[in-house]
């Protein structure tokens, strides 16, 4: 009856997910997935299996199962769809901490010549095949850390009171200017795919209070780099009656949920991807607050922190870089010698062969760092103050902080229209920025908004955009006006940080950015 009962439980009348395998110890499951990695031995065979839900090792072998299966096993290919029915044992030492000793295998969906090897691929190539790259070790965790992240942003919005509401995605009108909005026909007008829906969230706070909108955004920069996407997912809050700093709170409570959420349920997925974690655990304490003058003083080097000046700093990493390429040369030279001079056993060439690799890789993040450095160097040395941050001024600052780190009161020139001044001293707009550690820049901007009708009337025609399309905008402050505040968080630009990822390409299922739209 025990037995049943749980079969039951675990909706075992169709299949077993891997991921409930620790709750059928003892019992007999069917397994359905794709074989993920496979090895053999003399009568034996070790199927990794992947079912979205986690790994799982599975083992054929002719006593446990028959000489048909064990054959059937030992044919299946790399993402061959198959079904497994076998004992599921406890063992720490592997995958989830469970082992499955295979009774029957059947082949689903036969895959041949699966185009991703175990090989070294191309950025290009790997690009090209998406559709299959997702399916990698590696892309999976990715995958299922976003999905983490973005069901904590929903927890913790819901649990704050927030209301979730839809901005459009087709617009009338540009929400920062018109020099990155993609151009479409609606029904014979010109229309804008949104690159925000913040001034659609500011008119739905006026009726709900405090709202977020999660949804897609568009960009058509032509760049290139690391950070940016052409189609990307956007989480915008507008609460009525907060001020700047009731917003700041938000944007650290948001980010420190997520954050320990990821560290709560992900750490297997961190462990996949090779992510430290050490320096998300110091982010959960307060994040360190500034202005835009006290950020520029650390940038220049004039001011410290905690007793350490940026150029210091930069000098100091780029002599230690250079001495440990030395390092690694030396390292590689001497085990490439001792494999060309013969007389290793197989395990030890296959050993250092291995290390070599591993040092390569070293030197070559050693030499990006050695490239990048002296653009640091000349960007704190030369910052104009006034001017907003780039990349080379955001991994500066963040250089000294071990958790996210938040800028606020920038020159108004450098803000969007809609920011409020600061009453104390109005050359400055009451925006803020959160740049994240470890180089990855900026992850969310926002701030207050401007409530005076005549401030705002300014501001859109200094930034030359057509009066008439923000006379809607402009009626949240004709009736019953309050203070309000909002940001916007990139969802991409979050899951890249919190991964590690070198480039946010890795964040997104199907990235869209300047120069690929397949698959």
């Amino acid at each position: 009856m025990l037995k049943y009962y749980l079969c039951r439980k675990l909706n075992m009348s169709t299949h077993t997910y891997i991921s409930d395998l620790k709750k059928a110890i003892g019992l007999t499951v069917t397994l359905k997935g794709w074989v993920s990695n496979k090895r053999e031995g003399k009568g034996i065979a070790f199927i990794v299996l992947r079912d979205g839900s986690g790994y799982c090792q599975c083992v054929v072998t002719e006593e446990n199962s028959s000489a048909l299966n064990l054959e059937i096993a030992q044919s299946t290919t790399l993402e061959t769809s198959v079904e497994i029915t076998g004992l599921v044992l406890a063992d720490e030492k592997q995958i989830g901490g469970v082992e499955v000793q295979v009774n029957t295998i059947n082949i689903v969906g036969e895959s041949i010549d699966y185009p991703i090897a175990k090989k070294e691929h191309g950025i290009e190539f790997l690009m090209d095949q998406r559709h299959l790259w997702l399916r990698s070790t590696r892309q999976w965790a990715i995958m299922k850390i976003r999905n983490t992240i973005i069901f904590s942003i929903h927890k913790y919005f819901q649990s704050e009171g927030f209301v979730q509401m839809d901005a459009p995605i087709f617009t009338g009108n540009a929400c920062e200017g018109t020099s990155t909005l993609f151009e479409t026909d609606f029904y014979g007008a010109p229309a804008y795919l949104s690159q925000s829906g913040q001034l659609y969230g500011e008119a739905m706070a006026m009726a709900m209070g405090k709202i977020y909108t999660f949804g897609p955004t568009f960009r058509a920069e032509k760049s290139k780099t690391r950070r940016h996407l052409s189609e990307f997912w956007m989480i915008e809050p507008e609460m009525a009656f907060y001020d700047i700093f009731q917003n700041m709170d938000c944007i650290e409570g948001m980010l420190q949920t997520v954050i320990k959420d990821v560290l709560d349920q992900c750490q297997e997925e961190l462990k996949t991807i090779g992510r430290d974690t050490a320096m998300l655990e110091s982010s959960l304490k307060p994040f360190p607050r500034m202005t835009y003058d006290d950020a520029v003083s650390i940038i220049k080097g004039e001011k410290s922190v905690n007793g350490i000046y940026s150029i210091q700093l930069l000098e100091g990493e780029q002599k230690a870089a250079e001495a440990k390429t030395a390092e690694i040369d030396a390292e590689i030279a001497d085990k490439e010698q001792q494999i060309n001079s013969g007389g290793l056993k197989k395990g030890q060439i296959n050993f250092f062969t291995t290390k070599i690799i591993q040092l390569k890789q070293e030197r070559a993040d050693l030499e990006e760092d050695l490239r990048n450095i002296p653009t640091w160097l000349e960007s704190a040395r030369n910052f104009t103050y006034g001017d907003d941050f780039g990349g080379s001024d955001e991994t500066v600052l963040t250089k000294l902080f071990d958790s996210p780190v938040m800028v606020y009161d920038w020159p108004h020139e450098v803000k969007a229209f809609y920011l409020k001044r600061n009453p104390n001293d109005a050359r400055f707009a009451r925006g803020v920025d959160v740049l994240a550690p470890e180089g990855y820049g900026e992850i969310v901007g926002g701030g207050e908004r401007e409530t005076n009708v005549e401030s705002l009337v300014e501001k859109i025609n200094e930034h030359e955009l057509p009066m008439e399309a923000f006379e809607w905008y402009l009626d949240l402050r004709r009736y019953g006006s309050v203070p309000h505040s909002g940001f916007g968080l990139g969802l991409e630009r979050v899951v890249t940080w919190i991964c590690k990822l070198k480039h946010v390409r890795e964040s997104i299922p199907f990235p869209r950015m300047y120069g690929r739209l397949t698959p």
